[in-house]
Parts: structure tokens; C-alpha cells; sequence
């Protein structure tokens, strides 16, 4: 009797272990087939979820920076007449921005996928990548932003804002002389000198 129970455990023992294993197998592969299949589904709609945001954000144009004169100081604007700010937190050949976070959405950075068209302007225009990126331009070597608080041509809302922020002259040189936001017409030279670091 011991015998039979003994083999009995042991015939049944095999044959849960069996189960046991042919369930864990199949759990297994199931759940790996089914990583698998989600894995594939989630890189094919990342992928298509990318190329549709591709598609659907515009292409980045390359910038013109020209110059304006506004308060009497002839100052850096772009192609739509918005001027330009530095920030003295940056210093000049940096190769990160100081701005981040919240100061990044109220200051965005110049962007310009290829070296901006120069109207007027002398200093000697670069770029850094940006976190997500972009090309940051740089003149002499210092990144270059807009105010968000700038909503039209000409505007010089930004200038002194924190003792840190100020327009950007035609040569490249912080301009801190307080401004009143009155611009005449850009200079509409084809001057494209210093252009360097794209």
C-alpha cells in the first residue's frame, strides 16, 4: 500500500509539475508574444505617432536677423521686426543656455535651422543645440531669445527686465540704455558678414 500511495504521489507529482510547466510555458510565451505584439504595437504607433507629429509640425526655416533703430540704438530684430535679447547669466561661447524651465517658455530661444540671412548685422552669428534638439542662434558666442511679452514689431518690453535681460546691438554688444519702443525701418542691407558656426 505504501508502495502504490508512494508511487501514486509520484505519477501524480509528474504530472502536476508537467501541468505546471506546460501552463508557466505557455503563460510565458503567452506573455511574451503578447510584450512582444505590444512592443511592436507601441513602436509602430511611437513611430508612426512621430512621423505624424513630424508631418504635422512645420518645417524650421532658417532665421533673418536685420537691425532697427529704437530709442535711438540700433538693435538686432528678426525677420518680422521682433527684437532679440541676451541674457547676462549666459556667457559668451556657452554651449548650453541658462535659461531653462519656466524662463525658456518666457524667453523661447532664436531658432534657425541653418545660419540666419544678415541684414545689418556685424557680430558674428553661431549656434548651440537646445535640450529637444534645435539650433539656438548665437551672436559673438552669446544665445540669442525673444520676449514673450514682445507681441508686436518693435516692442522692447524685455529691455533691463531683471537687471539681466537686454537688446543685442548690430555689432553684437549687450545695448543696456534704457528704449522706448519706437522702430523705425530695418536696414534691409544684404550685409552677411560674420556669419560662422552652422
Amino acid at each position: 500500500m505504501n508502495k502504490r500511495a508512494a508511487l501514486f504521489f509520484a505519477a501524480a507529482s509528474a504530472v502536476s509539475a508537467l501541468a505546471l510547466a506546460g501552463c508557466g510555458g505557455g503563460g510565458s510565451s503567452t506573455t511574451a508574444s503578447s510584450t512582444a505584439a505590444a512592443s511592436s504595437s507601441s513602436s509602430s504607433s511611437s513611430s508612426s505617432s512621430s512621423s505624424s507629429s513630424a508631418a504635422s509640425s512645420p518645417s524650421e526655416e532658417s532665421e533673418t536677423l536685420k537691425t532697427a533703430a529704437v530709442g535711438g540704438q540700433t538693435i538686432v530684430v528678426d525677420g518680422e521686426g521682433k527684437t532679440v535679447y541676451f541674457y547676462t547669466l549666459d556667457h559668451s561661447g556657452t554651449t548650453t543656455s541658462a535659461c531653462t524651465g519656466g524662463c525658456a517658455t518666457l524667453w523661447p530661444a532664436v531658432i534657425s535651422a541653418s545660419a540666419p540671412k544678415l541684414q545689418g548685422v556685424t557680430g558674428k552669428i553661431g549656434a548651440i543645440t537646445t535640450s529637444d534638439g534645435r539650433q539656438q542662434v548665437t551672436i559673438n558666442g552669446m544665445p540669442i531669445y525673444y520676449y514673450a511679452k514682445d507681441t508686436a514689431a518693435g516692442q522692447v518690453n524685455g529691455q533691463g527686465v531683471a537687471g539681466v535681460w537686454y537688446v543685442v546691438g548690430a555689432d553684437g554688444s549687450l545695448v543696456q540704455t534704457p528704449l522706448t519702443a519706437t522702430m523705425s525701418s530695418p536696414t534691409n542691407s544684404s550685409d552677411n558678414s560674420g556669419t560662422s558656426g552652422y
